[in-house]
């Protein structure tokens, strides 16, 4: 691997991380330990996140930490397919990484949270923990999916909250970083995307809990898997975890970046 791919890649883990790290933290620290009070707490961890993975990663990666993102930008702009692979590594291992870290911190607290609210991980209600680390629609909060929740907030609505959450998050990274832009000034733009994720969280997350990363969806939930809740986090949403969470964001992320392409560029 050459030094530019070395440093590349190694920027995409670390920012990917700090992001997971971060982020799920904060439902972790929610569902297990009753540090956050209300959704708009763990919306902004999240949103600071972002920002901070993107101030210490973008040197050297460009801050992608995200596999749609990525392939929003090889599709639309001129971000060359043939480190697609290289940067769809790194994010998935550093969300893996976060996960496996967070399980480490966490776990006796995630034990006590679930002795103590009758849970048996892996079995039907263990979503109310397996949530720390994978995304499940309608949003857990904590406690079993009830068959009314789910009733009424099925896969239509979980698709269309990835799909579009994560398109007008594009929309708003391709408006922010693009050079004729001269309404925002570059040492901003993590800011303004932090912002911006923030608000999306807080506005779609009780419907999908707002994930818009398949990186940060699918590896803490392969880890879930592995760490005791067995077959739950592939089964409950049935190929929810395919369909809302991988190929929704993916496809939200590129006909976000050609909107502002189309919309507001200037070429």
């Amino acid at each position: 691997m050459s030094p530019k791919n070395s440093t590349a890649f190694l920027g995409e883990l670390v920012g990917t991380f700090l992001l997971v790290f971060f982020g799920c933290g904060s439902v972790a620290a929610a569902v297990a330990m009753g540090a956050q009070v209300g959704l708009f707490q763990v919306a902004i961890v999240w949103g600071f996140g972002v920002t901070v993975a993107i101030l210490l990663a973008g040197s050297a990666s460009g801050a992608h930490i995200n596999p749609a993102i990525t392939l929003a930008f090889a599709t639309v702009r001129d971000f060359p397919w043939r480190r697609v692979p290289l940067y769809l590594v790194a994010q998935f291992l550093g969300a893996f990484l976060a996960a496996a870290t967070l399980y480490g911190l966490f776990g006796g607290g995630i034990a006590l949270f679930e002795a103590s609210n009758g849970i048996v991980r892996g079995q039907a209600g263990s979503e109310a923990s397996a949530m720390i680390f994978g995304e499940y629609f309608p949003n857990p909060g904590g406690a079993p999916l009830t068959e009314a929740a789910r009733s009424h907030i099925g896969l239509p609505h979980a698709l269309l909250a990835e799909f579009l959450g994560t398109g007008l998050l594009a929309f708003a990274v391709f408006g922010f970083t693009d050079p004729k832009n001269s309404a925002i000034l570059p040492r901003y733009v993590p800011f303004a995307i932090g912002a911006t994720l923030t608000v999306l969280i807080s506005l779609l997350a009780p419907l999908s809990m707002g994930g818009f990363n398949p990186a940060r969806d699918f590896a803490p939930r392969l880890f879930s898997s592995l760490a005791g809740w067995g077959s739950l986090p592939f089964e409950l949403n049935g190929h929810g975890w395919l369909t809302v969470y991988i190929l929704a964001p993916i496809a939200g992320a590129i006909v976000g970046a050609y909107l502002q392409k189309l919309l507001l560029s200037r070429d």
